[in-house]
């Protein structure tokens, strides 16, 4: 019993044993001392252990070894150099901070100044300024020289327009219909024996015979002044219908437009302008705040990089950027976006009827007017032909009438020459016609409700081609002058611009001192 109950100790002793060293065979295979032991009361009354410094649960020798690394100052961890290049950074600015405030304030003024440039040289000069040393049609850069964008290209940009005002906006056709034949004949009957009062001076330019022929017809009988009277107004009816018939063989829209254009080069321009003044505002002041955040990312540059060609390059950068982002602002998107909360659309899309009344009002009061349209008429190599030959079939028509009536036969040749007499003063006459006609066509009517329902598509062709055209050259030209302005910052903040001006000055003074000195010597000795 004694034996079973020492063996029963030992077991029980070993058990323990195993237990105890458990933990030693967790961590790394090998006993440890244990842990210390702090026996404060609990509550209860029962000691609480507490682990203070355990081996197992802290590796020593890799704390060691970070802490190693952390405290050696030879080394290059990215924690370690961020702040060094923040706190020379702060260091560099409180040097000179004016001279980094200035760098986005110049920005400003570049992307500014390159943006109303561009806007100057889409228009302007309307003639070349330069050496036309080599120059290519309506190509606005010379070798050394420029035109504006847009007289330079007047007539291609003309034919575009013209193209979408016929194919789009007016129906020519329809709109000649509007005009009523018997109000025509009305008012242009007064000015038909003017005419052929005028005729009659310079075919028989004897004073006595006009005035025979007009003391003749008032002594006429009534009945016989009534039926020319009637002859007459039939003969405008009959000749206004044939040219509604005809119009599109008698009227050139788009040589009458063009002509015009070419003309006065800078009438072009002052449509696209009326158009898109707040475009081409915005294009300009859109530069200054593109600008001046490109300046401010051009100041952080400038604080962590140093080099002499960093001002120049986040100049031309500004200069390209801001023209760029500009004229994209102006046109796209052509669809409206949606863009999280907002929906985009560009500028000049977002005011179709605005435009579409601007365009409208100053291609009706300037461009197709009853005075323009009649000189084209007139006076097109394409369409004059057409005209003369169907104005002289209504005319031979009422002057055999008015021949037959006093029993007399027109000769063939006195025909043609008072019909060659007719075309030549007929624009003379056609004045009392205009305002009818103008008020009668409603063109700007016509042309304001038909731009209105243009799709996006179409209408941002109405004024994108100017911008188009030449879009590179316009965001190059902004590159270089930020390059420029860029030399010139960079100059400012080194001190080398003073000096380079102070030299130069020095210079120029020197050089005139010896002319005025060459010139008295000269003088002297005369």
């Amino acid at each position: 019993m004694g034996i079973i109950t020492s063996k029963r100790r030992v077991a029980t002793g070993s058990v323990i044993l195993c237990v105890g060293l458990m933990p030693c065979l967790a961590f790394n295979q090998h006993p440890s001392p244990l842990p210390r032991i702090k026996t404060p009361s609990s509550g209860k009354g029962k000691p609480i252990i507490t682990i203070l410094n355990h081996p197992y649960a802290v590796n020593r020798r890799s704390v060691a070894l970070t802490s190693t690394q952390i405290d050696d100052p030879s080394n290059n961890s990215p924690k370690r150099r961020l702040p060094k290049c923040i706190s020379a950074a702060i260091e560099k600015f409180k040097s000179r901070p004016s001279a980094y405030l200035l760098i986005p304030l110049i920005a400003a003024f570049v992307g500014w100044f390159t943006n109303y440039l561009a806007v100057q040289m889409i228009f302007y000069p309307i003639e070349f300024r330069g050496i036309p040393i080599w120059r290519r049609d309506e190509l606005p850069l010379g070798l050394i020289g420029w035109q504006g964008i847009v007289p330079c290209k007047t007539r291609a940009m003309s034919v575009t327009m013209v193209n979408m005002v016929t194919t789009q906006l007016l129906n020519i056709e329809e709109v000649f219909r509007r005009l009523d034949p018997n109000i025509v004949a009305d008012i242009l009957s007064p000015e038909v024996p003017k005419l052929m009062e005028s005729i009659g001076k310079d075919i028989a330019p004897v004073g006595w015979l006009p005035r025979l022929s007009k003391s003749v017809f008032f002594s006429l009988p009534v009945q016989s002044i009534s039926a020319m009277s009637s002859m007459n107004h039939k003969f405008l009816h009959d000749f206004t219908v044939a040219m509604q018939d005809n119009v599109g063989a008698l009227l050139n829209v788009k040589n009458c437009v063009v002509e015009q254009m070419m003309q006065d080069r800078a009438l072009l321009g002052v449509l696209f302008r009326k158009c898109g003044q707040k475009e081409l505002d915005f294009l300009t002041n859109s530069g200054l705040w593109f600008g001046f955040l490109l300046g401010l990312i051009q100041m952080v540059v400038a604080l962590f990089w140093e080099n002499p060609w960093a001002n120049p390059i986040g100049g031309t950068i500004v200069g390209l950027a801001t023209n760029w982002l500009a004229l994209k602002w102006i046109f796209e998107p052509v669809e409206p976006t949606k863009f999280g909360p907002f929906i985009l659309q560009g500028q000049f899309l977002r005011r179709q009827k605005e435009v579409a009344a601007e365009f409208s009002a100053f291609f009706a009061n300037n461009v197709l007017t009853s005075e323009k349209l009649w000189h084209s008429i007139l006076n097109d190599s394409t369409t004059k032909p057409s005209f003369d030959l169907l104005f002289k079939k209504h005319l031979h028509k009422f002057a055999n009438g008015l021949a037959g009536g006093f029993g007399l036969r027109l000769p063939i040749q006195l025909f043609n020459t008072v019909a060659s007499q007719a075309v030549e003063k007929l624009p003379n006459h056609l004045h009392v016609l205009h305002p009818y006609v103008d008020k009668t066509l409603r063109l700007q009517t016509s042309l304001r409700s038909q731009m209105e329902k243009m799709t996006n598509a179409k209408f941002e062709r109405v004024l994108h081609p100017i911008f188009e055209e030449d879009e590179l050259t316009l965001i190059v030209a902004g590159g270089v002058l930020g390059f420029i302005a860029g030399l010139i910052q960079g100059g400012i903040e080194s001190g080398d611009l003073q000096r380079w001006i102070g030299r130069t000055w020095s210079t120029v003074k020197t050089f005139c001192g010896r002319r005025k000195g060459c010139l008295g010597d000269t003088k002297e000795q005369n």
